[in-house]
């Protein structure tokens, strides 16, 4: 299976302590695009941590949304430029909209970025 593409997105390229979300939110770039917030910058490999606050709605809605951008992320994983850290907080708007429309947004803050390759938005 060499030169296969692979779409997981396993625990390894989570993050998870609180001390990199704070590093990111204090020293990276910001970007802002429909239900989606994104911190980001440059790294030497590529990681990703999704934030919903209490003021997107209940556990579920909270849950639907970590999930639908975990998915936009995973499946535009291989489009980045450069290894990077990532950090999306959703908004409380996702509660009312599609995973394409969450996908939208995603492609949107990384062309804002210049870190995706894909020059055409989905």
């Amino acid at each position: 299976m060499s030169g296969t593409v692979r779409f997981g997105l396993p625990r390894t390229l989570r993050i998870e302590r609180s001390s990199d979300f704070r590093r990111l939110r204090e020293t990276g770039r910001r970007e802002v695009s429909g239900c989606l917030v994104m911190n980001w910058r440059a790294a030497d490999r590529l990681r990703v941590g999704v934030v919903t606050s209490r003021k997107v709605g209940p556990s579920v809605d909270r849950s639907r949304a970590r999930r639908l951008i975990r998915e936009a992320f995973r499946l535009h994983q291989h489009e980045l430029a450069l290894p990077v850290e990532i950090v999306l907080v959703a908004r409380p708007s996702i509660s009312k909209v599609t995973f394409a429309d969450v996908e939208r947004d995603f492609v949107r803050l990384l062309n804002r970025a210049k870190i995706w390759l894909n020059p055409n938005p989905v």
